[in-house]
């Protein structure tokens, strides 16, 4: 398969007040593919470079050295921002809007057709599961509610890569479960989905690779079932060893 996302030595640097040097490495050397109808979780803990290396795809954050390319294009350059869905960790939605006024929202952004856009209105709504509130103030709406309106906005524009950046924080289980079969759906549909999570559990089910970042680097990266098979344990196991984490209890 052809890859949709493409990261080669990339490094990006911030000034920083706190370093002996004046510059914080943020990503070091970092090497990356994401093939078309992959699910990829990007895993790593706060800090490690995941939400910046989302911001370099997105066109957010220049990268110091190093290239990054989606469908084929350098990401400093022009592309196609329409084929791309994102949601962000931190989202904020206009709560004054219903679910559906927020979809035609973004929707007229997109220059959608009207009669095009109201049928996507309608099968994106079934599709995370709000056609029963598609009429109601967001701002009446649970934490998991809003993070599915979210993510029915990042899709509106009927994306071929979708990335989220921790779509399942803060939501308690039920919540969770949700999200995770909205981007089953859209694995089965074809999609793309690049996403960054802390949730483990989820990312060994849905996801057919992952990559763990830390303090800015690549430590880790293969399909999930050969991971469990060379190390011998679970995705949290092996997550826990590659950043060294050691519990102060003893076993």
């Amino acid at each position: 398969m052809p890859d949709l996302v493409k990261i080669e030595k990339l490094r990006v640097e911030y000034r920083s007040r706190e370093s002996q040097n004046g510059f914080k490495v943020a990503v070091d050397g970092l090497d990356l593919t994401v093939g078309s109808g992959e699910v990829f979780g990007f895993l790593g803990p706060n800090g490690a470079g995941k939400t910046t290396t989302m911001n370099v795809l997105l066109g957010f954050v220049s990268p110091s050295s190093g290239s990054a390319s989606l469908f084929g294009v350098d990401v400093r350059e022009p592309i196609a921002r329409q084929r791309i869905g994102y949601l962000p960790e931190l989202t904020y939605y206009y709560k004054f809007l219903s679910a559906e006024e927020l979809l035609r929202f973004y929707g007229k952004i997109f220059r959608i057709p009207k009669g095009e856009l109201e049928k996507r209105i309608d099968s994106i709504l079934k599709l995370v599961e709000l056609e029963h509130a598609r009429k109601r103030l967001i701002k009446t709406y649970s934490k998991g509610m809003q993070q599915r309106a979210g993510i029915a906005q990042a899709l509106i524009n009927n994306p071929d890569l979708l990335i989220l950046d921790e779509p399942t924080s803060g939501l308690d289980p039920i919540g969770r479960m949700k999200v995770r079969e909205i981007i089953q759906r859209l694995k089965e549909e074809g999609k793309t989905v690049f996403f960054s999570s802390h949730e483990l559990g989820e990312v060994e089910t849905v996801c057919d690779r992952v990559a763990i970042l830390y303090q800015g680097k690549l430590q880790v990266e293969g399909r999930v079932d050969d991971l469990v098979k060379n190390y011998k344990t679970n995705l949290e196991q092996i997550f826990l060893k590659v950043i060294g984490y050691q519990s102060s209890q003893a076993v």
